[in-house]
């Protein structure tokens, strides 16, 4: 790729509807904080906003808390695959964070209950798959639309923080490139029809790394896709990294800038101490898992991607936010 290839895709990235979606959040976080008597820090508990879930002490360990809302014409048009996906993304939330679920609710509009029917056995086939009970929520069956919402509660012995990466770190990406795209939309599906004790002993290798001690910082992969994820990682750290495309695990036959778009259904990015970065890929690799070191953090607040002799520099935090993460308490 030539360095004008490489500062196009950049510039796709950057206006893409995942990297604007993101981007929405500093106005949010901008807002509430201007409305709280402590500004942002009343947005702060053990983490700051900008982590996957809210952190909250309690006891020895952390209760965590989530929620995600599914876009409308992804409901639309994919009513069974937005209900399994709105229980999925949401488990993903609480094991990025070194969690493990307890239970979902939901908040569900719909035109009759029959065309909510998808949406419900969505919902259903992934509370089975991931273990994690629905116990309850709200719905409104007299609606002019289709709307989805569904909140996750669950708990941590020991965090992973968006607000714990260092200088020095290594950035690892972990994912399961055992899937599809779910077209025309940019869900790499690895999880509808894989074997469901496979998907949950997966994801329970991120509570253990933290429960280990080999790893502190880490988020899950989401609509803003591999890179997006990171700087979203990275901002919340007030750090940077160099990040080498060339080394980011990927299916075969798949377009490189779709991928790098792509939300999958089991993708993580992990800052690791150097030292550890052996164990952490191999224990992913025992269980057929692709990991791989993508790039280096560092203290330049900037991001640079790399592709054979080219780089571009895809953010500078010091001169606009991404999400605008205010300073977070990771312990």
């Amino acid at each position: 790729m030539s360095g004008s290839e490489l500062d196009a895709l950049v510039q796709t990235l950057r206006e893409s509807r995942g990297f604007q979606h993101k981007n929405d959040i500093a106005g949010v976080v901008a807002s509430l904080a201007s409305r709280m008597p402590r500004g942002a820090d009343d947005l702060a508990q053990a983490v700051g906003v900008g982590d996957d879930c809210a952190a909250i002490p309690d006891g020895d360990g952390y209760l965590l808390f989530a929620i995600e809302g599914m876009v409308a014409d992804f409901v639309s048009a994919m009513p069974w695959f937005a209900g399994y996906s709105s229980v999925m993304v949401n488990v993903s939330d609480i094991y990025a964070m070194g969690g493990r679920p307890i239970a979902v609710v939901d908040a569900l509009w719909s035109d009759g209950i029959a065309a909510a029917d998808q949406v419900l056995a969505g919902m259903a086939a992934a509370s089975v798959a991931y273990r994690v009970p629905v116990v309850g929520g709200h719905s409104n069956t007299r609606s002019t639309s289709s709307q989805l919402a569904v909140a996750i509660v669950g708990r941590a012995n020991a965090l992973l923080s968006s607000f714990a990466a260092k200088p020095g770190d290594r950035l690892l990406m972990a994912v399961d490139v055992r899937g599809r795209f779910e077209d025309p939309h940019p869900f790499w599906n690895a999880s509808v029809g894989a074997p469901a004790e496979r998907l949950r002993d997966d994801l329970e290798m991120l509570p253990l790394l933290a429960e280990s001690g080999l790893c502190d910082a880490a988020k899950d992969i989401s609509m803003a896709g591999t890179l997006g994820t990171a700087l979203m990682l990275l901002e919340c750290s007030n750090v940077g990294a160099r990040i080498d495309l060339d080394a980011i695990p990927r299916p075969d036959g798949v377009d490189f800038q779709r991928w790098l778009s792509a939300f999958p259904s089991f993708g993580f990015l992990l800052s690791v101490r150097e030292k550890h970065v052996d164990e952490v890929i191999a224990r992913f690799a025992a269980r057929s898992l692709s990991c791989a070191e993508i790039g280096t953090v560092d203290a330049s607040r900037e991001v640079v991607v790399r592709q054979r002799n080219e780089a571009a520099l895809l953010w500078d935090f010091r001169d606009a936010p991404f999400i605008g993460a205010p300073v977070g308490r990771a312990t």
